[in-house]
């Protein structure tokens, strides 16, 4: 029996007895994953190091094979990744415990004092994001960096899934997202595994370029300013080539124009005037291709250059041999007006996409213009003008009318009127007063007043918003994977079919073969257009997450936008999202000739020194009405019936029912009233002054304004409604059935409210739980769609999916309505990218002519494809001009 001398186990009792064979030596493994090299006697150990060559590289066994002792042979690989939300040994504990229960994981330490975790694992059954999703499940996270690159170059779905699997390969990204409409790649990473300079590498070696920050320029300038640079580049250059291209049409077509000069007739001159246009116009064209080979790969670019290539050098061919063309009985025809204007074409198309493209993300732009540059700050007791960028949370800020709000905070002094529609979508301007909160970038309308900061910089509303619009933008919806998979395969299938089309024609076809031919291999290289199918969902994502931040709803992601439209139930939380989330009195009958203030007034007397919230109600109730309480002797609260005291001379008591009957008070006949409130979800409340029943008040929280109609609309929509909340069965039942809500979850606990979700998801129903987004977070989370109501300046809610500014649930129906919008677009837009290609290739091979004779002239090929990019595009805008208020238009 041997021993492993590295750790003293026996050979015999490893996992692995027998394995391979090294020339002479054979390998055997212990239980704890140590290689040991022997010769044929395995009693003599040798070290690995006197191989032929060095060490070898360490392997580790992933099963036996007991009929024939084989063993198969894994690389082994080790990550150390940096661990977040840790808060104690325990949690380190969990997290190592979850990674060794993984298969394919050899070793796994989790360190609490440095916060990371050392694995060793099988890359042959484990990736990165296996680990990553791993220790998530755990409840923790991995300490992780997210960029967002913008780069040149990018032309189709088959750039998009070329660039994106090129990142995923590299070690330490967890996530690539190319977004072709924005032109621009966000990769998730973890910074200890590689850098961003190894990512631009990366991304450069596929034969892209990333447009570097040399100016210290926010990302959204530095691609505003490579836009507008490349759409005036396009601009000239087709501008150009339309002017050439015209003399080269008129040229080529002497039968169609006998009029036009000799000279410009002449196959030589028409080459000259071509030339510019496919090296100079079209380079754009050739660049992409050439590097796309340099790569291995095949994208839009290549079918445009192969495709006019083809055309200029057979014509360059005819112009300069004619004879040779004549010896073999053929015309030397020329085709530099195909290959010029093909080009011209496709720039055009490429130009208006550009601009549409450029209006799809108008919305981040909106609110970038929104921020205001200067501040007037309070320093050293003198008003001072500054950048806002130099605000410090404290700071106490004066806002004068007719000026933008710098930054978000609290009203220390003044009132106002503040238009907050920019950020919120609410129409109606908002008062503001001591204690109020104010959002920065909105607009002071009337009055003075001097705020506190509480937000500055990436933290303020504003920042948040873009930061979670950009987000939204750049992510993918999951009907776009059927795109990226097609996408993948579609160059490669389209040069097929155009080089079967050339070999058909040129065996089978008449005479002139070989122009019918080349005219139809080119025709099928320039109308498949994988850019319609690259764009048809990025591009309405991005104007539908747009339309919503305009509308104060935000949707982190394209993912969400497509799970709320396969949302049957949508749970809302009672209090603080149907209700107002504080009691308010609702009624007041009097008897005895008490009017309603002194009713209030004795009753708030009283009610003044309690710290009761139904006590607030009345008080509030009281000040509203401008009733100022008397002083109160003798308070005493009365655990679970009220509280009495002394207002004057008089004796008060304020109560319920079994308080009053306690003191020997008739309640004269309010008994019934009473209990019409209570099955109304009312709680009532006695009041009886020296001995006398004065009358009976309802408190009740409230449903909000727009509550009822959101809950009619949200029916009108498809959608079951459920109101989850803690109050008892009858009065939960009650608020339920005033807000129109027949589905009621009662006398739930918060900590239950994830398995009442639970439970409504195992009837096989994707739910949408509405919630405030801090104490609803676990519900939230738990939701196939979490839903924060009402956030403000908080909006970057991280348990929701979607968030709301404005506090109106209203907007979960605007929310729904832009959602549905969103995905008939995108499957409009991805039914007309299929179709297109699957109709126009098939055409353009040829396969109307032996019906009807038509063959399809590459320059109309051209036209078409232009015009698939556009119609997407142009598609996805008409989301801008949707309305998805409570009308739904």
């Amino acid at each position: 029996m041997s021993r492993d001398p590295v750790c003293g186990m026996d050979v015999k009792e490893s996992e692995a007895a027998a394995s391979s064979k090294y020339k002479e030596k054979t390998y055997y493994f212990c239980s704890k994953g140590c290689k040991i090299a022997f010769d044929k006697n395995p009693e003599k150990y040798l070290d690995p190091e006197d191989e032929p060559g060095g060490k070898p590289e360490q392997k580790m066994p992933e099963r036996v094979d007991k009929k024939t002792e084989t063993v198969s042979l894994k690389t082994s690989a080790h990550l150390d990744l940096p661990l977040t939300g840790m808060s104690c040994a325990g949690c380190a504990a969990t997290i190592q415990k979850g990674l060794s229960g993984l298969k394919g994981v050899h070793e796994a330490h989790v360190n609490f004092a440095n916060a990371g975790a050392s694995i060793s694992f099988d890359p042959g059954l484990l990736n990165l994001k296996d680990i990553v999703d791993n220790i998530r499940k755990s409840g923790y996270d991995v300490a992780s960096t997210t960029i967002e690159l913008p780069i040149e170059g990018i032309v189709c779905a088959s750039c998009v899934l070329k660039i994106e699997e090129a990142l995923s390969k590299e070690k330490g990204i967890l996530q690539a997202l190319v977004n072709l409409a924005a032109g621009s790649v966000r990769v998730t990473f973890i910074s200890s595994l590689i850098s961003v300079k190894e990512i631009v590498k990366a991304i450069e070696e596929t034969g892209y370029n990333v447009i570097q920050n040399t100016s210290g320029e926010d990302i959204v300038d530095r691609e505003k300013r490579a836009q507008e640079k490349a759409y005036q580049m396009l601009r000239i250059k087709f501008l150009t080539g339309l002017f050439l291209g015209i003399f080269i049409m008129l040229g080529s077509m002497p039968r169609f124009f006998p009029w036009v000069p000799e000279i410009l007739k002449n196959p030589i001159v028409l080459w000259a005037l071509a030339t510019p246009v496919q090296f100079w116009v079209g380079r754009q064209f050739l660049k992409g291709a050439w590097m796309a080979f340099k790569h291995r790969n095949a994208n839009m670019n290549t079918l445009v250059a192969v495709g006019t290539l083809a055309a200029y050098v057979y014509s360059v061919t005819a112009a300069l041999f004619p004879s040779f063309f004549e010896k073999g009985g053929l015309k030397p025809d020329v085709y530099f007006d195909s290959s010029a204007m093909i080009i011209t074409l496709i720039l055009l198309g490429r130009l208006l996409e550009a601009r549409a493209k450029g209006r799809t993300s108008e919305a981040i732009k909106k609110l970038l213009q929104l921020q205001p540059q200067k501040a007037r700050v309070l320093r050293d007791q003198k008003e001072v003008e500054i950048n806002v960028e130099d605000v410090h949370v404290g700071d106490v800020i004066i806002v004068r009318p007719g000026e933008k709000i710098p930054v978000d905070g609290k009203v220390l002094e003044g009132k106002s009127v503040v238009d907050e529609s920019m950020i919120t979508g609410e129409s109606v301007p908002v008062e503001k007063k001591n204690g109020d909160e104010v959002i920065g970038a909105t607009f002071n309308k009337t009055g003075s007043f001097r705020f506190e900061a509480t937000h500055v910089g990436k933290d303020t509303a504003l920042a948040q918003i873009v930061r979670l619009v950009r987000e939204a933008q750049g992510s993918k919806a999951p009907i776009q994977r059927l795109a990226d998979i097609i996408a993948g395969y579609f160059v490669p299938i389209v040069m097929s079919v155009a080089v079967a089309t050339f070999v058909l024609w040129f065996n089978f076809g008449p005479k002139p073969a070989l122009t019918f031919s080349l005219l139809n291999f080119v025709a099928v290289m320039i109308i498949a257009c994988p850019c319609a199918m690259g764009l048809a969902t990025p591009t309405a994502v991005i104007v539908g997450t747009g339309k919503g931040a305009e509308k104060g709803i935000l949707i982190k992601g394209g993912e969400n936008l497509e799970m709320m439209r396969r949302i049957k139930t949508v749970i809302l939380d009672k209090t603080g999202t149907l209700t107002k989330g504080e009691p308010e009195v609702t009624d007041i009958n009097t008897i005895n000739s008490f009017s309603e203030r002194e009713l209030l007034l004795y009753a708030a007397s009283v009610e003044n020194f309690s710290e009761h919230p139904l006590a607030d109600a009345i008080l509030k109730k009281a000040d509203e009405l401008g009733i100022e309480t008397k002083p109160a002797k003798n308070f005493m609260a009365l655990e679970g019936m009220g509280v009495e005291g002394l207002v004057g001379v008089e004796e008060v008591v304020v109560g319920n029912e079994t308080l009053l009957k306690q003191r020997g008070v008739s309640p004269g006949g309010l008994e019934k009233q009473a209990e019409r409130f209570s099955g109304e979800g009312k709680t009532p409340i006695f009041v009886a002054v020296d001995g006398r029943a004065a009358g009976l008040m309802a408190v009740a929280d409230t449903l909000k304004k727009n509550s009822q109609q959101a809950v009619s609309r949200l029916k009108n929509l498809g959608l079951d409604v459920f109101m989850l909340t803690g109050d008892k069965k009858r009065t939960a039942e009650a608020i339920g059935k005033m807000a129109g809500i027949e589905h009621v979850i009662a006398e739930v606990l918060p900590a239950d409210k994830v398995e009442a979700i639970k439970k409504v998801q195992r009837q096989g129903n994707k739910v949408a739980m509405v919630g405030d987004g801090i104490n609803d977070a676990p519900a939230l989370a738990q939701a196939d769609v979490g839903i924060a109501i009402g956030s403000g300046t908080d909006i970057a809610v991280e348990a929701s999916d979607i968030t709301l500014i404005k506090d109106d649930l209203m907007g979960v129906v605007s929310a729904f309505i832009l959602s549905r919008k969103t995905i008939q677009i995108i499957k409009q837009n991805l039914f007309w990218a299929f179709f297109y290609n699957t109709v126009g290739i098939p055409i353009a091979a040829g396969l109307l002519y032996p019906f009807f004779g038509i063959l399809l002239n590459p320059i109309i090929a051209a036209a078409a494809m232009a015009f698939s990019s556009v119609s997407v595009v142009s598609n996805s805008l008409r989301l801008k001009r949707t309305r998805i208020d409570e009308a739904g238009r």
